[in-house]
């Protein structure tokens, strides 16, 4: 038998590897224990959200929104509530360029009576002007049932401001009343010499509504957006009427996805009348007040910035005569008596 050399034997062995290993423990217990440190971890970490990221691209992102959509957004949270309101004026000044460029400049917002000098508030309070006829603090002989009187201790009155009033008072009240034009459902309708409760509370209401709108931007933006709507309904509705050959505005699929009123500056009918009755709701379809079409250069030309200082300056013009002739009366006063003294 033939003896094998140990020395190949030794060779030929493979390596001894220790592959013992500690047995996995599986309890219930331990993975309940493993769960409850997995959450704590994740607990403790920090996730990024909306409003960590930088204001700049914050803002950006807000600009894209709708006012309505703003609104909402703001009560997810505190800090970004917060946030909003601090850019307020910043976001609805680019929401309103991107959206409602051209509903801005047919309705501007009335002054504040406190942001105009001390002569002005004078004028504009005395109590003569108030019962002047068309430019009293009505802006009409008598009030339209549908627009609420504004706040003469508040709101500047010069004519150009209530119109301004008026016309946000009624598209406010427009808005309210699209959900009847739609379906067919008549307006109710007020009888002369009556005041019905529920017209008292509803234009208290659209108050309201227009009053935050002169001290929070974004609710004018919202007053904007609500017209931009009811004027787009309106253009629809009325062009479903194939009876209906009036003019109207060009408006596609398009444009209505857009959610924006860019084909508002094409040419279309001008708005002239101020709808002075709800009556004229039905037959209303894009108010646009506050502008004018040229034909030379085929746009729209709209009321100057101006016009509102040009007005406060005819208000303070007539206060002051009123205080000259007021004077000379008291002076002729003075000289008949002194006439009189002298006779006697």
């Amino acid at each position: 038998m033939r003896k094998e050399d140990p020395q190949k034997l030794e060779a030929d062995e493979e390596p001894l590897i220790d592959t013992t290993a500690a047995l996995p423990l599986r309890s219930k217990r331990t993975e309940r224990r493993q769960k409850k440190r997995q959450l704590k971890e994740t607990a403790s970490k920090q996730h990024a959200t909306l409003y960590d990221l930088p204001s700049e691209i914050l803002l950006e992102i807000l600009c894209f929104l709708k006012p309505s959509a703003i609104f909402r957004l703001s009560r997810t949270n505190q800090a970004l509530r917060t946030f909003i309101l601090e850019e307020e004026e910043r976001i609805a000044r680019q929401v309103i360029e991107v959206r409602y460029k051209v509903l801005a400049q047919c309705f501007i917002v009335p002054r504040l009576l406190n942001t105009l000098d001390e002569e002005a508030r004078k004028a504009l309070g005395d109590g003569k002007r108030h019962g002047a006829g068309t430019h009293s603090v009505h802006g009409h002989k008598k009030p339209y049932q549908h627009i609420a009187v504004p706040d003469a201790g508040v709101v500047c009155t010069c004519l150009t401001c209530l119109l301004a009033w008026n016309n946000l008072c009624l598209v406010v009240d427009f808005a309210h009343w699209q959900r009847n034009l739609d379906v067919g459902e008549p307006i109710p309708m007020i009888p002369r010499g009556k005041f019905p409760e529920w017209n008292h509370v509803l234009g208290e209401i659209n108050r309201g509504v227009v009053e935050k709108a002169l001290y929070g931007p974004l609710y004018y933006a919202a007053i904007l957006e609500a017209h931009l709507k009811s004027t787009v309904g309106s253009i629809k509705r009325h062009g479903e009427n194939k009876g209906n050959r009036r003019r109207r505005f060009r408006m596609d699929v398009g444009d209505v996805r857009a959610e924006t009123d860019g084909f508002l500056e094409r040419s279309g009918p001008p708005s002239l009348d101020f709808p002075f009755h709800r009556d004229n709701y039905y037959m209303l379809e894009a108010y646009l007040p506050n502008r004018g079409w040229n034909k030379e250069v085929e746009e729209w030309r709209y009321m100057p910035a101006s016009q509102h200082e040009r007005d406060v300056e005819f208000v303070k013009a007539w206060a002051r005569r009123r205080q000259e002739e007021a004077l000379v009366e008291i002076r002729n006063e003075e000289t008949v008596v002194e006439v009189g003294k002298e006779v006697s």
